[in-house]
C-alpha cells in the first residue's frame, strides 16, 4: 500500500481512554517519499469484532491522504543545463639543458646529437585528461536521453542503463565499488561507510530495489515512475557533484580522438 515511501521509523505511543471510556491505543509512523510527486497515502481498513460476539464482524475505514512531495532543487531543476567538458590542457615540456653540450658538439657532433635525442623522448611527459565524475555521468545521460529507449519500448534496457550510469558515478565520487557488485553486496558496503547521510543511504537502497524490480522480476513500471527514477538520478549527481573528484579519462579521450581522424 505504500509502495512509494519507505517507513524511516514508528513508535508506539501508549494507550489511553477517550470520552466514551474506550480504549484507544496509538502508534506513530514516520515515512520518506522515494521520488518526487504527487501521492495519495490510501484508505487503510481496520476490521475487529466483539470479545463477546466473535462472529459479528465490524470494519473502519480511515480517509485518504493527499502527498505533495517537492524536489530539492525546486525550480531550479527544470533550468538545470550541463555544461560542456573543457578540451584538454597541455603541460608545458620540461625544460632540456642542451646548451651544456654545445661546446662538445664542436668535438664530436655525433654523440651529443644522440644523446639529446634520446633525452627528448625520456623526459616527453604523457599528458593526462582528468574529469569531474558529475560531468561523465551527465554526458552518460544525455546519450541515453537521445537513444529514447523508453519511447521505443526498451524500458527493461533503459533500467539497466541508468542504474548502471548512478552505479559507476558513484564508484568515480565516492570510491565505492558499486557497478560490479549486486545490490545486495552494494548496500552492504554502503551502510559501513559514512561519505553519505543517512536518507541517501535509503534513496539510493529504494531506487536500486525499484530497478531490480524491473530488470529482474519482469514489473512494468508506469510512464511517470520512469520519469522520476530520471529525475532522482539527475538531482543525486547535481546534489552531491564536486569539482575535487576526478576521473582518469586518457586513454578514452585519445581512442575518440583517433576515431576521429580516421573519419576525417
Amino acid at each position: 500500500m505504500l509502495e512509494n515511501f519507505g517507513i524511516v521509523d514508528w513508535d508506539n505511543l501508549g494507550t489511553r481512554l477517550d470520552e466514551q471510556n474506550n480504549i484507544v491505543t496509538t502508534y506513530q509512523y514516520k515515512l520518506e517519499p522515494f521520488l518526487s510527486g504527487s501521492y495519495e497515502i490510501p484508505a487503510f481498513v481496520f476490521a475487529f469484532h466483539d470479545a463477546n460476539e466473535p462472529d459479528n464482524k465490524h470494519e473502519l475505514t480511515s480517509d485518504p491522504i493527499a502527498v505533495e512531495v517537492t524536489s530539492l532543487l525546486g525550480d531550479q531543476r527544470a533550468e538545470l543545463v550541463i555544461e560542456d567538458i573543457e578540451g584538454p590542457v597541455e603541460i608545458p615540456k620540461k625544460s632540456s639543458y642542451w646548451w651544456v653540450w654545445i661546446p662538445i658538439v664542436v668535438v664530436v657532433v655525433t654523440i651529443p646529437v644522440t644523446w639529446f635525442l634520446s633525452l627528448q623522448q625520456r623526459t616527453r611527459k604523457l599528458v593526462r585528461i582528468f574529469r569531474p565524475a558529475h560531468e561523465i555521468a551527465y554526458a552518460r545521460l544525455r546519450v541515453l536521453v537521445a537513444e529514447d529507449l523508453v519511447e521505443a519500448g526498451r524500458i527493461k534496457e533503459f533500467y539497466e542503463r541508468i542504474s548502471g550510469i548512478l552505479r559507476h558515478y558513484i564508484e568515480d565520487r565516492f570510491d565505492l565499488h558499486a557497478p560490479e557488485r549486486t545490490t545486495e553486496e552494494f548496500l552492504s558496503e554502503l551502510q559501513s561507510t559514512d561519505v553519505l547521510s543517512a536518507s541517501d543511504k535509503k534513496v539510493l537502497g529504494e531506487f536500486l530495489a525499484h530497478c531490480d524490480l524491473v530488470k529482474f522480476a519482469k514489473h512494468d513500471p508506469t510512464s511517470e515512475q520512469i520519469q522520476r527514477t530520471f529525475d532522482l538520478v539527475k538531482d543525486f549527481i547535481e546534489r552531491t557533484r564536486s569539482q575535487e573528484h576526478k576521473v582518469d579519462v586518457t586513454d578514452k579521450v585519445k581512442t575518440e580522438q583517433a576515431i576521429e581522424a580516421e573519419v576525417a
